[in-house]
């Protein structure tokens, strides 16, 4: 297949998995004033500990198992041999999923006490909840994934949000159930969306448990379990040393810098959705070398290019988000530093996939783990001082120094020509831009700094002769 067929291929399946996300994000950007009047800094922060503590114990007990599923699917083209492998999976993550769900239902008192949660043990059972209803949930999603049926995945993920947000705002409004009835209104649609594809799928999901497969999956999947959790680190734990250090407040104003970066995250949702299953469908190993190349450049090219927008513009983004809440507006500082980090751990998803593909993940722990060591002592030395602006500047540097160690670890395992000048380039352009839209704090040179990024790697040899021209029947002055 031609380089351009599997590019727009990737291309096609991210849009359509991003149809979704986008509906998502937007509905939980337009539920970000709610969240901020009706729970204030607290509040916001009491959800963002359980969101945190709900992340790490999913890593926990998948056990790589949703890694390895995709990769062991794709070995046999027999569709009985399939089907062992999805029951297989399906009754170690129910069974995992449940476990989870009556420790915490059991251990929510001192849990929430341990997370500054005050006493308030329903808030952790509800996490409880949502946890088991996410695992599963995500597990029965996963085949329309594999199977590349992106229509189908999207139409169960607008549901769930639909449902969600509907609860969320009679729970958190109408009946006034603060942290609580939004961690509960957010596990509701899955759980709902889970019920309904238990049934659609009732055919796969025989009484079967291949335990030979279930080994060979775990070899695969447990070394990633590590590297699963300093991931989790980077992303989660400096809110644990925000309210260690500043308390809940400062939480949930980082939180919101968090949240008003998510763009980065929506299309990494969109991209990571579609990208598993068509890294390893790729058969011919040069095919697949050279598609990974161009990939890394252009996902990075996009994401570079929202973050110098999310930055640049973040004052005024934020002042939308918590119009009636100026004890937030801080927040904006944080904001172009965490979507620029999130565009290298967009690097880092491409790269991993070489490693995966070449079965050899037993190492990735090790680049991940002196990600996060990286990230606790950033943590520890600039929180106290810096606060929220502290812990934005740790992620940044775990992000990056992630994607350095991935980098060099899938090219010793699996090399590829990546465009390394092309990506130093795109990067370095879209941070002088961002710095310079933030410092000077005009809404209309901002946007126009955004718009004018494509065209500011001209000049610098960025653009291919192909792509050359495609510019210019697109803008005919070039």
């Amino acid at each position: 297949m031609s380089l351009s067929f599997q590019i727009r291929r990737l291309a096609r399946h991210s849009a359509i998995y991003g149809l979704g996300g986008i509906l998502s994000r937007l509905l939980a950007v337009a539920l970000l004033p709610l969240y901020t009047s009706y729970l204030g800094t607290k509040g916001f922060g009491k959800i963002e500990q359980v969101t945190a503590l709900t992340a790490v114990l999913v890593i926990v007990l998948s056990a790589g198992i949703s890694s390895a599923f995709f990769r062991f699917y794709f070995d046999s083209k027999d569709p009985d041999r399939r089907v062992v492998v999805v029951r297989t999976t399906f009754w170690f993550t129910m069974t995992m999923a449940t476990v989870g769900l009556i420790l915490g239902c059991a251990l929510a008192s001192p849990i929430a006490h341990a997370l500054n949660l005050g006493d308030d043990p329903w808030l952790v059972r509800a996490g409880a909840v949502g946890l088991w209803a996410q695992m599963n949930y995500s597990q029965l999603t996963n085949l329309f994934r594999v199977e590349e049926r992106a229509v189908q995945f999207v139409c169960a993920s607008v549901a769930n949000i639909l449902i969600t947000v509907g609860v969320t705002v009679l729970l958190v409004v109408g009946l006034h159930k603060g942290a609580t009835g939004a961690v509960v209104g957010n596990f509701i649609g899955t759980l709902s969306v889970y019920l309904v594809l238990l049934v659609y799928r009732r055919y796969q999901l025989g009484l079967q448990f291949d335990r030979q497969l279930f080994r060979e999956m775990n070899r695969f999947g447990m070394p990633l379990v590590p590297s699963a959790l300093a991931l989790w680190a980077i992303n989660f734990i400096d809110r644990i040393f925000v309210g260690h250090y500043k308390g809940i407040a400062e939480v949930g104003v980082y939180s919101l810098a968090v949240r008003a970066s998510s763009v980065i995250v929506f299309l990494m949702i969109a991209f990571r959705l579609a990208w598993p299953a068509f890294a390893y469908s790729i058969d011919d190993e040069t095919d697949a070398k050279r598609t990974y190349a161009f990939v890394l450049t252009y996902l990075l090219f996009v994401c570079c290019w929202i973050s110098l927008a999310l930055g640049a513009l973040a004052p005024w983004i934020v002042r939308i988000l918590a119009p009636s809440s100026p004890g937030f507006y801080r927040a904006d500082q944080a904001v172009g530093l965490l979507a620029f980090a999130s565009s290298a751990y967009a690097g880092y998803t491409v790269l991993a996939i070489g490693i995966g593909r070449a079965r050899r993940t037993q190492f990735n722990w090790i680049v991940s783990g002196a990600a996060a060591v990286l990230n606790i002592i950033l943590n520890v030395a600039l929180i106290p001082r810096y606060g929220m602006m502290g812990a934005a500047i740790s992620t940044s540097a775990a992000y990056v120094a992630l994607f350095v160690g991935m980098t060099i670890n899938s090219q010793k395992v699996y090399p590829v020509a990546y465009q390394w000048r092309r990506v130093v380039t795109l990067s370095s352009v879209a941070i002088a831009l961002t710095v310079a839209g933030y410092e000077l704090r005009s809404l209309p040179v901002a946007i126009v700094l955004t718009l004018l990024y494509p065209l500011a790697l001209l000049p610098l040899g960025f653009y291919l002769p192909g792509e050359r021209a495609r510019l210019r029947r697109l803008i005919p002055l070039l």
